[in-house]
């Protein structure tokens, strides 16, 4: 019985992960739909497809449509250029808004129609900030603090005093018959 239900649920595992790769693979269906990819960098957009064919030595025409327009014709229009495997187009200097991305192929189809938002340009901010008046304190007395010169003093004796103390225990080590 135990057999039986492992096999029942290992096989649902197995199943699973074999339809996995086919449902990732296949997408939305608005995004098979649409065949152009839009992206924008600044200022720039830009699209690529590979749907449309050479007729006469044109790939076909791309145009970019503020909110307010309504047809192709009205849009900022670039021709495609490219190859058999992708065509693309670019717009440069494209102000801040929503825009609309349509290409028209050659044939007289539309390869697709997507959407785009432009942002402004971030603008750096620049701040002054303090800068340490007496530069990195490194050295004798640690980075932290400045101890002064009382205590750099009294530090300075422990440590002479200590190679004072060091040398004596030695040098009476090496005689033993001294005092």
């Amino acid at each position: 019985m135990r057999t039986s239900r492992l096999l029942v649920r290992s096989g649902l595992t197995v199943a699973a992960a074999a339809a996995l790769p086919l449902t990732l693979a296949s997408g939305p269906a608005a995004a098979r739909a649409s065949g152009i990819s839009v992206s924008t960098t600044g200022s720039t957009v830009s699209v690529v497809t590979g749907s449309c064919t050479q007729i006469n030595g044109s790939w076909g025409t791309a145009a970019l449509l503020t909110s307010g327009q309504a047809s192709f014709s009205q849009g900022r229009q670039v021709a495609l250029s490219g190859t058999a495997s992708g065509q693309s187009a670019a717009w440069s200097g494209v102000s801040p808004g929503t825009y609309t991305v349509v290409v028209m192929c050659s044939r007289g189809d539309t390869a697709g129609t997507q959407s785009v938002i432009v942002s402004a340009p971030s603008t750096p901010t620049i701040s002054a900030t303090a800068s340490p008046s007496r530069g990195v304190m490194g050295g004798l007395g640690g980075a932290t603090r400045d101890y002064g010169t009382v205590t750099m003093a009294v530090g300075g004796a422990l440590v002479g005093a200590g190679a004072i103390a060091a040398a004596w225990f030695l040098r009476r080590r090496s005689k033993p018959y001294r005092l």
